[in-house]
């Protein structure tokens, strides 16, 4: 386990000198994860300037933000696409929230690829299901397990919600440490199988906002700025992160276009469209319209088989995503429950399989494939929790520089 918090002086002659007056790059420790269908840095709080505002310059060198030229971030770890360029500052939890069950917390980044932004005003549903399995390889939290798998209970910072993750451990030695490589579970996007892990949001309504449904409507009309006069009718979600939600046959027509079962997404007329739609929802949410990262946006469609329960076409940052936005199926899950929702008109009627009292299972199609999600409901339809099954690699540790 590396314990460097600050980067070694250098021994020139018989004298030792600080990097920064030789003008050699500062290096901090950090992890390489995947989690989910997503990639990112996974950083020990500890490792990192207790002054947070220090945190923008560095995340953005190690990146290789802003890429002005082409958009690849080639002089950094990011990789040119919003699921490429995140971070993750895991961090021990305090004693009020040890006495709440709370094992670790964190705070996400998404980095903007050609722009300087640097964005914690959403969480990151894929790289979530990874922060548990570093918090304990990384001696943030220990835990004593005999089952073989072990509960995290964590802590975002960025939605000030609590987050579950549920995975294969062993021991070594006394201490207890992530399994990450059993063929357990495969998931779209990503070849191969291992170990099973379980992501659960409890109580993941409001995250944002404070309430499920922000203004208090299944659906709204909102202004399209590009088409003067124009409407959409648009639902306008908060679970797990907010999210915004239209049709695919609404978008059809906001274009002219006559009914075909799809579209260019990544045509720039299109691109301007969703931006515009997801900034009104913006300002309707009480959310910051110019964060590109909140909420998120998703045009869903009824299945064309019986393979799966919905469509979704996902962007993320302004880019049509290549799967899907963990938190935005999560929440999608959520508001295909949601009586008079656009995704609740989209969904296939006999989608909600019971594999318990008060569970019910989405199959969402996405360009990568298809993911479930299990959203659970108490008395009264009530909302108690949203989940998936994800999977996680370690890909590098060591140093990153900056």
């Amino acid at each position: 386990m590396l314990t460097v918090a600050q980067p070694l002086p250098l021994k020139v002659g018989h004298t030792f000198v600080r990097r920064s007056s030789l003008n050699i790059p500062n290096y901090t420790p950090a992890t390489f994860l995947r989690g989910g269908a997503s990639k990112g840095i996974f950083f020990n709080r500890d490792h990192l300037p207790a002054d947070r505002s220090e945190w923008r310059s560095i995340f953005l060198r190690i990146m290789g933000s802003p890429d002005t030229a082409n958009g690849l971030q080639i002089n950094g770890m990011g990789g040119g696409i919003s699921s490429l360029s995140k971070i993750c500052v895991v961090g021990s939890a305090s004693e009020e929230q040890k006495a709440q069950g709370i094992d670790a917390e964190y705070t996400f980044a998404q980095l903007g690829i050609r722009d300087t932004t640097v964005d914690y005003a959403g969480n990151c549903g894929n790289l979530s299901s990874m922060v548990g399995a570093f918090a304990l390889e990384e001696g943030i939290c220990t835990k004593q397990e005999s089952s073989g798998r072990t509960t995290i209970r964590l802590f975002n910072t960025n939605t000030t919600s609590c987050i579950h993750t549920t995975f294969p451990v062993t021991v070594l030695n006394g201490q207890t440490f992530p399994k990450l490589d059993l063929p357990q579970a495969s998931i779209a996007g990503v070849p191969g199988q291992a170990s099973r892990i379980l992501l659960e949001f409890p109580s993941p309504a409001g995250a944002r906002t404070g309430k499920l449904l922000p203004t208090g409507n299944p659906i709204d009309l909102l202004h399209i700025r590009s088409r003067r006069g124009a409407q959409i009718p648009a639902s306008l979600v908060d679970a797990t992160n907010p999210s915004v939600f239209i049709s695919h046959d609404d978008i059809s027509r906001v274009l002219d276009t006559p009914p075909q079962p799809s579209l260019d997404y990544g045509n720039h007329e299109i691109k301007e469209i969703i931006e515009s739609i997801r900034t009104e929802a913006a300002i309707k949410m009480g959310l910051e319209p110019t964060s590109q990262a909140q909420p998120k946006i998703a045009i869903v469609s009824p299945p064309s088989s019986t393979d799966y329960d919905i469509s979704v076409h996902a962007f993320s940052m302004g880019v049509l995503h290549k799967a899907v936005p963990m938190t935005l199926g999560l929440c999608l899950g959520v508001a295909a429950n949601i009586e008079g929702s656009v995704p609740w008109k989209n969904v296939r009627t006999s989608s909600s399989s019971e594999s318990s009292a008060g569970v019910t299972i989405t199959k969402m199609k996405h360009p990568s494939g298809i993911v479930e999600v299990h959203t659970a409901f108490g008395q009264g339809g009530i909302l108690e929790s949203v989940g998936a099954v994800r999977t996680g690699r370690w890909l590098m540790k060591g140093v990153v520089y900056h």
